[in-house]
């Protein structure tokens, strides 16, 4: 990682959530907390809509809570399930609706942190962040971070393009009881930090 990597604009986000949803894939997300860097590879997402997806966080309308998934594209929105946080981008086309969901990092930087972050000390590497809500155990994330410009370097999380080509596999959404017809989860085909292959 010592060329310097370009960090994703805004138009990145300014598109349909499930093609923005592939093209993280092989992106590097970094996260500057306690004057410490964590990093990794993105090889895992999912893809959600407005209101006319029955899984997304949109499906009953504005609220309070997920008003971030109509306004500005390359904002951090996140929300807790099951206590855990779950780390999306809001990710539309303009006057659409839609987020994608970040589910599983190849670790990089800082990986003694992840793992103090976890809680877990030799466990296998694979199983750090091999999951939406291991992973932001790991890197720190939590709601204190909803809103941020993830299209700055100055934020405290921010994504870089490392121009990569990565092959790439998809399936229904996990844990989803109401889905749209398309598969909206996305893969790198044959990493194993994905959280479930298939």
């Amino acid at each position: 990682m010592t060329k310097r990597l370009e960090t994703l604009p805004r138009r990145f986000y300014e598109r349909d959530p499930e093609v923005v949803a592939k093209s993280l894939l092989g992106k590097i997300l970094i996260r500057k907390t306690g004057g410490k860097r964590l990093s990794g590879m993105i090889v895992e997402t999912e893809a959600y809509y407005g209101p006319e997806d029955p899984a997304s966080r949109a499906s009953d309308g504005m609220k309070n809570f997920n008003r971030l998934m109509w306004l500005k594209p390359g904002v951090a929105f996140i929300y807790n399930v099951h206590k855990y946080w779950m780390f999306n981008i809001v990710a539309h086309e303009l006057g659409k609706v839609g987020a994608v969901l970040v589910r599983a990092i190849e670790p990089f930087e800082g990986i003694d942190i992840m793992r103090r972050n976890r809680g877990i000390g030799d466990e296998k590497i694979v199983n750090l962040t091999n999951g939406p809500g291991k992973f932001t155990v790991a890197f720190g994330i939590d709601k204190k971070l909803n809103g941020v410009d993830v299209t700055s370097q100055k934020s405290p999380i921010f994504i870089l393009d490392r121009h990569i080509h990565v092959r790439i596999s998809s399936s229904k959404r996990i844990g989803v009881r109401a889905d749209l017809e398309k598969n909206l989860r996305f893969y790198i085909q044959g990493n194993r930090f994905v959280s479930k292959s298939g």
